[in-house]
C-alpha cells in the first residue's frame, strides 16, 4: 500500500451547504501532503472527517489501507493532530499537559521533555499555558500530536500566529518528520508561500471543490 491516504469521492453537506464536495485525496506515505485552500474551502472539515471529528455525508476513505468507521480505533492509534486550534488545559503548565497526554497513552515520561525539545519549548515547560503566547500555544498543540511519533500527522495550518523565526523552526521540524521517523504528514495552508517551502505534494480546494492535486513540481510549472 503505497498510499496513507485515500479519500472516495468524500463529501460533507450541511442541510442546504456543500462543505466539501466530492474529493477524492491520495497522499503517498511518507510525503508531505499540503492541503491548500482560502478560509472556509472545506480544509477543516476534510481533516475532520478523516478523524473520526465529523460524518462523511457520503463516500469514503482509508488510512493505511484501513477503513473507517470499521477500523477506527486502530486507525487513531496511529494518527496524531490538532484541528483549528489546539486543545489544552490553560490552568496546567505546558508539561502538566503533556503529562497527562503521556499517562492517558501509556507513554514513558521521557516522551514528554523530547517532544518539549522538539518543538522548542523546553525552557517554557514549566509555565503556566493560559500564559503562552498564541505561537507557543501552537507549539504545545503539535508536541501533543507529536507525543507518540505516529505513522501520520495531521496539523491545521501549524504555523499560525507565530513569528518569522517560529516558523522557519517548525518549518524545518515538520520537514524533518518524514525523513527523520518515516511520518506522513498532512497540513493546511491558506497561504501557497508556505506550502511550497514545506509539501512535496498538494492538494488545492476552493468552495469544497478539489481543483488540483499533484507534486509540487508540476504545481510550480
Amino acid at each position: 500500500m503505497e498510499y496513507m491516504i485515500t479519500t472516495k469521492q468524500l463529501t460533507k453537506k450541511y442541510k442546504h451547504f456543500t462543505a466539501v464536495n466530492d474529493i477524492s485525496l491520495h497522499i503517498r506515505k511518507g510525503s508531505i501532503y499540503g492541503f491548500l485552500g482560502p478560509n472556509g474551502a472545506g480544509k477543516s472539515t476534510t481533516m475532520k472527517m478523516l478523524l473520526g471529528l465529523t460524518a462523511p455525508t457520503a463516500g469514503s476513505f482509508s488510512i493505511d489501507g484501513k477503513t473507517f468507521p470499521n477500523d477506527r480505533i486502530s486507525i487513531l492509534k496511529e494518527v496524531g493532530s490538532f484541528i483549528e486550534a489546539p486543545s489544552f488545559y490553560a490552568n496546567l503548565t505546558g508539561k502538566e499537559n503533556l503529562d497527562i497526554i503521556c499517562r492517558i497513552l501509556g507513554l514513558p515520561q521521557s516522551a514528554v521533555d523530547e517532544a518539549l525539545e522538539l518543538v522548542g519549548l523546553s525552557e517554557f515547560g514549566s509555565r503556566l499555558a493560559k500564559k503562552y503566547s498564541l505561537g507557543m500555544k501552537q507549539r504545545l498543540g503539535i508536541a501533543m500530536a507529536l507525543m507518540r511519533f505516529p505513522k501520520l500527522l495531521v496539523l491545521d495550518e501549524p504555523t499560525n500566529g507565530l513569528d518569522p523565526a517560529g516558523i522557519e523552526e517548525i518549518r524545518e521540524l515538520i520537514k524533518a518528520l518524514p525523513r527523520q521517523y518515516g511520518m506522513t504528514v498532512m497540513l493546511s495552508s491558506h497561504l501557497l508561500a508556505e506550502v511550497d517551502q514545506m509539501a512535496t505534494a498538494v492538494g488545492i480546494i476552493d468552495h469544497g471543490e478539489l481543483i488540483f492535486q499533484n507534486s509540487l513540481e508540476v504545481l510550480r510549472q
